[in-house]
C-alpha cells in the first residue's frame, strides 16, 4: 500500500531524518513512527502514576481522630 505525504512539513521532516540516519525514506518513517508508538505504549496513565501514592496513604494507620474547622485553621495559619 502506498503512502503519499502531501504536507510539505511532514515531507521535509522525513527527508531530514532519512538524511541524518543515512537511510531510505521508508526506513526513516518506519523507525520514527515505531519509536513514537513505543513511547506511547510506555507512557503511564495518571491513574497508574498515582497508584503508588494512594497505596502509601492507605498504608497509614487510622488515628480515629476527626479533622474539624479548627484543625484546618491551625494548619493554614488562620488560628
Amino acid at each position: 500500500m502506498a503512502l503519499h505525504i502531501r504536507a510539505p512539513e511532514a515531507d521535509r521532516l522525513v527527508r531530514m531524518r532519512a538524511e541524518r540516519k543515512g537511510t531510505a525514506l521508508t526506513d526513516a518513517l518506519k523507525l520514527a513512527v515505531g519509536n513514537a508508538l513505543r513511547r506511547d505504549a510506555e507512557t503511564l496513565s495518571l491513574r497508574e502514576r498515582i497508584r503508588p501514592i494512594q497505596a502509601r496513604i492507605a498504608s497509614y494507620p487510622l488515628t480515629g481522630l476527626e479533622a474539624d474547622q479548627a484543625v484546618y485553621d491551625e494548619i493554614s495559619g488562620d488560628a
